[in-house]
């Protein structure tokens, strides 16, 4: 699937075995469902932050609040855990809302924040489910985590979407797999 996430329109995508409807919603009010964290482009310099549990699988910081914890707090905290870098400035670009349609989490539906930041990079010392953390240059970065094998095709709109938010340069025809 080529292009890029229109406001409010959703994307059929199929992850885990389950079905989900996924939309792009820009700031500032986040649309109706259930808070499922933060994932932020995390800009150290020129360079892009991804992370992995694995070292196969590249993507961006992310993760889900803890109680009572506002979006701000669970962005500055997963950043912290996930990669080891303090965050100094951030800009809200915008929210992701997937619901399920099909699966055993039929009719659930969720809300994520997504963002821009500015970081510090701590020296590197994984101690949550992220084993390993890399900096790509900025150009570089969506097509190191959209042209992997195992991403799904119908999600490349939706994160072309937060790197054009980012202010970040995209090709928009589409990774070459």
């Amino acid at each position: 699937m080529d292009g890029i996430a229109l406001d409010g329109i959703e994307m059929p995508v199929t992850m885990n075995g389950q079905d989900w409807s996924v939309a792009w919603y820009p700031p500032p009010d986040p649309p109706p469902g259930t808070p499922h964290g933060a994932a932020a482009v995390c800009v150290d310099g020129d360079q892009i932050v991804l992370i992995s549990s694995d070292g196969e699988k590249w993507d961006l910081p992310a993760g889900r609040p803890e109680p009572d914890e506002s979006l701000i707090d669970t962005l500055r905290r997963e950043i912290w855990e996930e990669a080891c870098a303090t965050v100094t400035s951030y800009t809200l670009l915008g929210f992701s809302r997937g619901a399920c349609v099909r699966g055993p989490e039929q009719g659930l539906v969720l809300v994520r924040s997504l963002w821009r930041t500015e970081v510090l990079l701590e020296a590197w010392q994984p101690q949550f489910e992220i084993a390993y953390r890399r900096l790509v240059p900025a150009g570089e970065a969506l097509e190191q985590i959209v042209g992997q094998a195992n991403f799904p095709d119908e999600l490349r709109p939706l994160y072309r979407r937060i790197f054009v938010e980012a202010g970040l340069s995209v090709r928009l025809d589409g990774p070459t797999p």
